[in-house]
């Protein structure tokens, strides 16, 4: 269940799109205005905004909200008011460029969004940059990270729940004598990893415990140092555990030493339709402390006031 709090009678959008281009107009931007309409709309709503907006106006809303806001508040405005598939094709594009390049990215929006969800995303991409995003991924990574994410991203799985118990126990046995032999990158972790659904993955990584006195992700951490092994272990997590995932990223972007707000701007705005009472539900469990009020610590102004509405905390 998404935290995401959509008030009970939402205004019709032509309401919403008269009031943000009154949010614009005069001296100053009226910010408390933004929010209190933006972090209260779902990504169905808010895309009718952005179509009546231009109708309206004869503009484009993310380009008024661009020319109008500044830094990490603009950015997450920005993030929020797009298309979930537009936003995810954005952070996949970002994630292939020199300066802002990451496997992480790509490997999260690869693993966390559904399989509907991802071929939209591959959607988009082409859309907006015509080409595809496989293409991209392969261009931009190299060897072991290249083998993983290319089938990663281009990837469709099967989304029920059935499992089959006998290929969980003999997938469950390739997966162990492959780590042991220290094959991280074989063909068969691989093609497990990117081709089996959550369902049946969860059940061969249950056998893999059961049989081996071990969880995976522990006999992966042997080789600690390891980059691949680093984003393969968290490949597995976020394919089986998203929450755990998402808590651990946010933690690290608010209790390092300055705070990451590029992390933690990805992940309340891909997240807050998704699984964010989950993450909250998580954070709260391994740092005895609410998420908001560590955002609330860590972050001011705009910025901090929208990402609290989006995580579902406060009216505005």
């Amino acid at each position: 269940m998404a935290s995401l709090k959509v008030p009970a009678s939402v205004p019709p959008p032509y309401e919403d799109a008269e009031q943000l281009h009154k949010a614009f107009e005069g001296w100053g931007t009226n910010e408390g205005l933004i929010i209190s309409i933006l972090a209260h709309r779902n990504a169905a709503q808010r895309n009718l905004i952005r179509q009546v907006y231009a109708e309206a106006y004869g503009k484009d809303l993310l380009k008024d909200l661009d020319k109008e806001l500044s830094s990490d508040f603009e950015r997450t405005v920005l993030l929020w008011t797009l298309d979930p598939a537009e936003r995810d094709a954005y952070l996949a594009n970002e994630a292939t460029k020199r300066f802002t390049s990451s496997n992480w990215v790509l490997m999260e929006i690869a693993c966390t969004r559904s399989s509907h969800d991802l071929f939209k995303v591959r959607q988009a991409y082409h859309a907006r940059y015509k080409k595809s995003l496989e293409e991209d991924v392969a261009y931009h990574t190299t060897g072991d990270f290249r083998k993983l994410l290319v089938p990663l991203v281009s990837t469709f799985r099967y989304e029920g729940e059935e499992v089959n118990t006998m290929l969980a126990k003999s997938e469950a046995k390739i997966l162990h004598e492959k780590i042991s032999d220290k094959a991280y990158s074989d063909d068969e972790i691989i093609r497990i990893l990117t081709t089996r659904s959550k369902a049946q993955l969860n059940a061969t990584l249950n056998n893999y415990n059961n049989a081996f006195g071990n969880a995976i992700n522990k006999n992966l951490k042997e080789d600690s140092d390891n980059d691949f092994l680093k984003l393969l272990r968290a490949t597995i997590k976020c394919l089986t555990y998203p929450e755990k995932y998402f808590e651990k990223l946010l933690r690290l972007s608010i209790k390092k030493l300055g705070t990451d707000e590029w992390a933690l701007t990805r992940v309340v705005t891909t997240r807050a339709e998704v699984d964010m009472e989950r993450i909250k539900e998580e954070y709260h469990r391994r740092n005895s402390v609410t998420l908001d009020r560590d955002i609330a610590g860590d972050t001011s102004g705009d910025y901090e006031r929208m990402l609290l509405a989006l995580i579902g905390h406060g009216d505005a």
